[in-house]
């Protein structure tokens, strides 16, 4: 007994002396106050819609006078509703164009994950995902100039499937939609003809094809539809239990399938490039990122917030419980992306939102005094570490199991007592 009693002193203390390693002086927002019910609203992108949805249920686990209201209506009509002020945040997919900027001036770009766009096939005679398609063959299957499923460039890639002899349907959104806009930019970078006759957009003019709102719309047609091809999010097609297609990556040396690793390879490198919350976002993109491992249909998603919330809320109070929640979002609800098949964001990025969240002011009054410290954005507790503390106080590992491992982080110099 006595033994037990020193190991829990012994971890209290070091849990006393240690501070996180990525604390500051004010290291996160007010959280909401308790004695007031909160109702949010959002609407927006349907890419980011699972995790969106499962935020709002973990988040009120939590906070339960805290209620989410997310509409998953498409990237433009998020940021409709945005521009008009209707929501307390929209969501997007596709960075807001200039124009759009000047409408909606003070618009903060906060990333809240990256995710990945798949191509959905329904070949009854090709049951498992795994076609494969080179980007040519996809930018000339939607541009109408391949329209058999036994087509030589199809072949030529998938000697072994028994491809038929049937028309092509192709399916794509109706609504204005970061996906569109996400598949779209990659058949620009990788087609001229595309990038000439069609372009990049959250709606363009498609060449032919059955169209369909929402990632549910273009999921519904392809599942309904024999010999049909859709663009949708990776978390849709997982759901589904839809095939998709192994796309060729920007070497060309190789096909790749839609992971957490693939989209990840093609998001490695470029949290040092990217803007700061209040600048310009257009332009970024992780579509046909080099690398052999790369994904090519991968992209961040976006929350869309005022600089100032005083026109978008009904008080401080409320402006205050918005802020906790995107923060919320950008850090703790990180450890839910990967259930979902959305790749966590990277040290780096959840700084660029805190540093934009810090901005936000309600009638011109601070909300959130953010002090980043010298090595904010790449230091963080590890999830192991924080796994490891949560099953020792549920008591799944013993006193000594715990002890060991907080002997070994500090030999080893990861913690400093």
């Amino acid at each position: 007994m006595r033994r037990q009693v020193t190991s829990i002193l012994m971890i209290a203390a070091l849990i006393a002396i240690v501070p996180p390693l990525n604390a500051t002086a004010d290291s996160m927002p007010e959280p909401p106050a308790d004695n007031l019910e909160f109702n949010l609203t959002g609407a927006g992108a349907t890419f980011p819609f699972p995790l969106i949805d499962l935020w709002r249920v973990e988040y009120n686990n939590v906070y339960n006078n805290v209620n989410l209201n997310y509409q998953s209506i498409g990237s433009g009509g998020g940021i409709k509703q945005h521009l008009e002020k209707t929501v307390n945040f929209a969501a997007s997919d596709k960075p807001m164009s200039e124009k759009e900027r000047e409408l909606a001036t003070g618009t903060l770009h906060i990333p809240e994950s990256i995710g990945g766009v798949v191509l959905v096939y329904n070949v009854p005679e090709v049951p498992d995902k795994g076609m494969k398609l080179t980007a040519d063959v996809v930018a000339k299957i939607f541009l109408g100039e391949i329209t058999k499923w036994n087509d030589s460039a199809i072949a030529a890639e998938n000697p072994g499937l028994n491809l038929p002899d049937e028309d092509i349907v192709t399916a794509h959104r109706s609504d204005g939609s970061g996906t569109t806009f996400i598949f779209t930019d990659y058949l620009s970078v990788v087609s001229p003809t595309w990038d000439e006759q069609i372009g990049a957009g959250k709606s363009v003019p498609w060449p032919s094809g059955l169209a369909a709102a929402g990632n549910e719309g273009v999921a519904g047609i392809v599942k309904s539809t024999e010999y049909s091809i859709g663009y949708i999010e990776l978390a849709y097609a997982f759901q589904t239990g839809m095939s998709f297609a192994f796309i060729e990556n920007a070497d060309k040396t190789a096909f790749i399938e839609p992971t957490l690793d693939s989209i990840s390879a093609a998001s490695s490198g470029v949290a040092d490039d990217l803007p700061a919350a209040e600048d310009s976002w257009v332009g970024v993109s992780l579509v046909n990122a080099s690398g052999p491992d790369s994904y090519p249909l991968a992209s961040f998603t976006y929350l869309l917030v005022y600089d100032d919330l005083k026109p978008v809320t009904d008080n401080k109070e409320q402006a205050k419980a918005i802020i906790h929640l995107i923060y919320w979002m950008i850090t703790d609800g990180q450890e839910y992306s990967s259930s979902l098949l959305y790749v966590p964001l990277a040290d780096k990025v959840v700084e660029l939102g805190k540093q934009g969240l810090s901005q936000v002011t309600y009638d011109g009054e601070v909300l959130w005094n953010y002090e980043a410290s010298a090595d904010s954005g790449t230091l963080e507790i590890p999830k192991w570490i924080r796994d490891n503390a949560k099953w020792w106080s549920e008591g799944k590992i013993t006193d000594q199991d715990y002890i060991y491992g907080l002997q070994f982080l500090i030999k080893e110099g990861i913690l400093k007592v």
